[in-house]
Parts: C-alpha cells; sequence; structure tokens
C-alpha cells in the first residue's frame, strides 16, 4: 500500500490551490497493426495500461495503431531513434544491417521454449551483446514459438514442400527451406495474406497464434508443423527520453519493463499457440501434420547444419552462439 499512497501524496501536493498542475509527460507508442491484434493484446497492452494506471499525472503512453506513424516494419528502429516517436514494438530481422546479430535467436533446437529464448533475447540486447541496441532502451524482448509452415496447398511432408514458394521471416529460414526444396520468399508478416490470396506465394511460416493476425488462416488450410526457429520482436524506447524522464518514471517503466513484460508475454503466447493448433486440428477443412520419424531425422540434420554454418562463418558468429549457450547454462544451473 505505501507505494500507490505515496504516488497519490505527490499528485495531490503537485495539484494543491495555488499551484499550477503539471501535465503529464505524454509517450508516444508506434504500433505497426491495430489494437484487436494478438501481439498488442498479449504485450504491447499490459505494459501500456500499467504504465498509465501507475503513472497518472506524471507520464502516459499514446499508442498509434495500424501505422498511423509508420506501417513499414524496417522503419520503426529509426522512427524512435529519430525521436518521431518515442517507442516502438519492432522486428529486427526487417533492419537486417543495424540488427544482424539478433539472427542468433533465430537459430533452431537452441532454445526449450519462448519463455527461454526471450530471457536470453533480453538480456543479450540489454548488455551490448547484440548489436544495433544502443540507441534504446530496451522494455521487452520476445522470441516466439518456432515458426512452421501453412500453405493452400496440401503440405504433410518435405516431400510436399519441394517447389513451393513460401513466404520466410528471415535468412535463417530462407537457408533451412532451401534445403528442404522450398522457394523462399522474405516477406513481411503484413503482406503474407494478400500474397498468398493472389498466389504469388503458395504459403507462409508463422507459429500457430499468427495466423489469423492478418488473415492468413482463411487462405491457408493445410499446416506442416515443422518447428523452424523462433521469431525475435522487441519492444524498444528511445534511450535519450527514457533517460530524460523524472527518476519517478523511470522507475514506472522499469517496473513494469524487463522480465516481468516477457514473461507474461511469453506464458500467453504460448496459451495461445496451444488454442490455435487444438482448433485448426478440430477444423475438418484443415490438414494438421507433423514430421513422421524419417522426416524428423532429415529435418533435425537440416537444423544441425544450419547451427554449424551460423557458427563457421565468423569468429563473431561463434562468440555470439557461444554467448547465448553460456547463458542458457547459467539459467538452466539455476532453475
Amino acid at each position: 500500500m505505501r507505494r500507490p499512497l505515496l504516488l497519490a501524496f505527490a499528485a495531490a501536493l503537485t495539484c494543491m490551490p495555488g499551484v499550477a498542475c503539471a501535465e503529464p509527460i505524454n509517450l508516444r507508442l508506434s504500433f505497426f497493426t491495430s489494437d484487436r491484434s494478438q501481439i498488442y493484446q498479449t504485450s504491447v497492452k499490459s505494459f501500456v495500461d500499467a504504465v498509465n494506471t501507475a503513472g497518472e499525472g506524471l507520464v502516459h503512453i499514446e499508442v498509434f495503431f495500424s501505422g498511423a506513424i509508420t506501417d513499414v516494419q524496417s522503419q520503426l528502429p529509426e522512427v524512435v531513434s529519430n525521436g518521431t516517436a518515442d517507442l516502438a514494438y519492432i522486428v529486427p530481422v526487417r533492419t537486417p544491417g543495424r540488427f544482424h546479430d539478433t539472427s542468433v535467436m533465430e537459430l533452431p533446437t537452441l532454445f526449450r521454449n519462448p519463455r527461454e529464448a526471450s530471457r536470453v533475447y533480453l538480456e543479450l540486447a540489454r548488455d551490448g551483446t547484440l548489436a544495433g541496441y544502443d540507441d534504446f532502451y530496451v522494455v521487452g524482448a520476445i522470441v516466439s514459438d518456432p515458426e512452421s509452415v501453412h500453405s493452400r496447398k496440401p503440405t504433410a511432408s518435405i516431400a510436399d514442400l519441394k517447389g513451393q514458394r513460401i513466404r520466410a521471416n528471415n535468412q535463417t529460414e530462407v537457408d533451412m527451406l532451401q534445403r528442404f526444396g522450398a522457394v523462399p520468399v522474405l516477406l513481411a508478416s503484413n503482406k503474407a495474406t494478400e500474397a498468398v490470396s493472389s498466389e504469388t506465394i503458395d504459403g507462409v511460416t508463422f507459429p500457430p497464434f499468427m495466423l489469423f493476425e492478418f488473415g492468413v488462416g482463411r487462405v491457408v488450410t493445410h499446416h506442416f508443423m515443422i518447428g523452424l526457429g523462433g521469431v525475435p520482436t522487441a519492444l524498444v524506447m528511445n534511450r535519450k527520453k527514457f533517460e530524460s524522464l523524472p527518476p519517478q518514471a523511470q522507475s514506472i517503466v522499469r517496473e513494469f519493463a524487463g522480465e516481468r513484460l516477457t514473461d507474461y508475454t511469453t506464458r500467453r503466447l504460448e496459451e495461445l499457440d496451444r488454442d490455435t493448433l487444438s482448433a485448426l486440428e478440430a477444423d475438418p477443412r484443415r490438414t494438421v501434420s507433423f514430421p513422421d520419424p524419417a522426416d524428423a531425422k532429415a529435418i533435425h540434420e537440416v537444423y544441425d547444419q544450419e547451427l554449424a554454418q551460423f557458427a563457421g562463418s565468423s569468429s563473431h558468429n561463434r562468440a555470439l552462439l557461444a554467448r547465448v549457450e553460456g547463458q542458457l547454462a547459467k539459467m538452466r544451473a539455476s532453475e
């Protein structure tokens, strides 16, 4: 009870008769899709609501939805860096030149679950291990469940992937899909539905919960649960703006950020993925397939090749992978 009472007391002092009430500091958050999206509802909303409640009269986050500031995912980091927005939910793979180290978080089989992956991502983005985050205070860092292939064509095996044009999220997926015989097409998630509907591509890679975020679930009915790597995303704030906030406002942001936000989000997303997969399996119009033993063996061979290629490409990448594995070992030892 002590903290809420102190906040109320401070607010009362500020607004006593004869003392001018200062307007709360307004922070602009750029979000590339709508307030109805699961990404917003399961992650960003909880942070925004908590800060706005605890910071009433002191700090307020205003969210600009559906690309009101920009709907181009690759531009989101820059609009925060240059101060056009104070915060944004970013997809680092859309700006690979800036966030090239974040590809280590996309590798398959490293992590047991999204919570584990997200905690490692948060730690490495905050401590300077990963390039590209220096301009930001990292509010939250999320790695999704592994992506699978969802197609408008029958797809129940590796053989069925051959020749299919499949939307890929990142270069790691491009490499693996090529090894499976597919034709990968790098494409932002919010452009996938139009591409499948127009038959420019045959399918997409998404974790289950994302299928209905942009409507692509309406046009793909074959789901091959191949378990590619997860997708890193982050809620970031302009570092200079964060450091310019009054100490009390900084404390409020910190309180609801970091592991608290990351753990809450990954728990909710895992629940959504389980529920979505159950709904897909129960829908008679859909086919949900898992790799048979022969395909599972071939898939893991490809994943091992991807890990070896990443580590072998440079001493920098080897060091990155070792840092991730070291962080995982430390985390698991404390369980």
